[in-house]
């Protein structure tokens, strides 16, 4: 048992039984609620530990409960919603949403990221790992330049020197797309003579396997076709 508690928020029972169940497999306490009134009322007579909601409620929908949410408390929260839109996800992001999963959900993946959540949370207190000169902070993401160690979601996670290096140049320039020839002659200091698109693809596809939670669809290294690789921009953490 984990000792954790999730609250489940969803107008549909069936999904709320069945991720119950899931949450249930892997120690978690489960409390449910079907529509945000009832999510509000759990959440003040509970001590919960993170929040997986909807947001096509009755009473109250899932992004009104989640400013509500947001008025009083830190604890992580999940949209788990049908709305696939990137300004659906946005506005959820927005207001206060740790992340967003699209239904139909993928079991394995929405387990990783519940204790993504919950281990960043668990890290830095419900507050978020403060940016200075030698701290970068993106998201969940966080670079320590004078340790030379990156944190995944409240988790350390082992780079080589070369990609720390390029992981480095594209969270400096968060939002910045640089081609293959331009992160090459930037990282390995020597001018791309030759064709170096191989070469820097390979370091990203392994950045990509440890700081990503789902490799084909990256929250964070993305490539911009045609042109090269960005960081995706994010606020901090919500604290």
């Amino acid at each position: 048992m984990t000792g954790e508690t999730i609250l489940i928020v969803d107008d549909n029972r069936e999904i709320v039984d069945s991720l119950g169940k899931l949450l249930k497999l892997e120690g978690y306490e489960i409390i449910t609620a079907y529509d945000g009134l009832e999510a509000l009322d759990r959440l003040e007579s509970n001590k919960i530990d993170l929040i997986i909601l909807d947001v096509m409620m009755p009473k109250l929908n899932g992004l009104s409960t989640l400013m509500k949410i947001r008025e009083k408390h830190k604890i992580p929260a999940i949209i788990l919603s049908a709305k696939t839109e990137e300004s659906d996800k946005v506005s959820g992001l927005v207001l206060g949403a740790d992340d967003y999963i699209s239904k139909p959900y993928n079991p394995a993946e929405l387990i990783a990221r519940v204790k993504a959540q919950l281990r960043r949370y668990n890290t830095w207190g419900g507050s978020a790992p403060k940016a200075d000169k030698d701290t970068i902070v993106n998201g969940g993401l966080v670079l320590d330049k004078k340790q030379k160690i990156v944190i995944v979601e409240g988790r350390e996670v082992k780079l080589t020197a070369t990609e720390y290096n390029i992981l480095a140049l594209l969270m400096e320039n968060a939002g910045q797309v640089f081609p293959a020839e331009q992160i090459y002659e930037r990282v390995w200091n020597e001018e791309a003579v030759f064709a170096v698109e191989n070469t820097v693809m390979v370091h990203i596809r392994h950045i990509r396997e440890k700081i990503e939670i789902d490799t084909k669809n990256p929250k964070y290294v993305k490539v911009v076709w045609g042109i090269g690789y960005k960081m995706e921009k994010y606020d901090q953490i919500f604290a």
